[in-house]
């Protein structure tokens, strides 16, 4: 069940470069008591796939160099199998799982944030939300950072970093494959509005739209979050996270 006015999951979406990351960010920078009081997520822990799937690029590139062949990925950077896509999904819950199994009063101190991106070619959300598992699920609510593909690959440009290519906040993918992998989403064909319950399986998932067309997550890093109500990202992310919050509340948890 919730615990004092948090989320106990909080499932972060979106196409890659929307916003998710900066939204973690200016979370990690904001106190916690604040953070609770108007985004309902106190002290939290982020379980995000990007890290796992740079491991395995950076795994293939080294057996490459010994001689081997591949694992995971081919050398143009496309994954083997379609499968290893669900796999990542199924990183993201048995590493929540550990958590739980190692402190089972978990969401008595701490919200868990899962953030990843699944575009049409490879499954979509519905085919993710499949592998996350009843008893994760359960407990979540869905965050959607919307921005359109032409914005993500905006973005995704422009936050590029040769020095650090495996960094959260600063990786990107190459124009052709964002629009191969990202360019569709089924996001819309899951949700009918900006803000309710998903239909997974048959179990009823809150969610809320976090509208990001306009880019009000980038360059706040710079600003910092003012507390006081007049910075645009942290104003927007309160009032969906309220909406989101008031649905999960209604509709109960875990």
């Amino acid at each position: 069940m919730t615990q004092d006015n948090r989320f106990d999951i909080l499932i972060l979406l979106g196409r890659p470069a929307s916003g998710k990351s900066e939204i973690i960010d200016y979370l990690r920078r904001t106190d916690p008591a604040i953070r609770t009081r108007r985004f309902h997520i106190g002290e939290f822990e982020v379980i995000d796939d990007f890290p796992m799937l740079w491991a395995w690029f950076e795994e293939d590139r080294i057996l490459e160099e010994m001689g081997h062949r591949r694992l995971h990925t081919t050398p143009d950077g496309y994954f083997k199998e379609t499968c290893l896509w669900d796999l990542l999904i199924r990183r993201i819950r048995l590493e929540y799982e550990k958590r739980l199994t190692k402190d089972p009063g978990y969401h008595e101190r701490l919200t868990a944030i899962i953030e990843f991106s699944r575009g049409c070619e490879h499954g979509g959300y519905r085919r993710a939300f499949e592998h996350l598992g009843e008893s994760l699920l359960g407990r979540a609510a869905v965050l959607y950072v919307d921005v359109s593909f032409e914005e993500s690959l905006r973005k995704n440009r422009k936050r590029y970093n040769p020095k650090d290519p495996g960094s959260i906040l600063q990786h990107s993918l190459p124009g052709e494959k964002l629009r191969r992998l990202y360019g569709e989403t089924d996001w819309k064909d899951l949700a009918g509005s900006d803000a309710g319950k998903l239909d997974i399986d048959g179990a009823a998932v809150s969610y809320a739209v976090f509208e990001n067309e306009d880019d009000v997550t980038t360059g706040e890093r710079d600003r910092g979050p003012s507390h006081l109500g007049d910075d645009l990202l942290g104003d927007r992310l309160e009032k969906t996270c309220a909406r989101l919050w008031k649905i999960y509340q209604a509709h109960g948890t875990g």
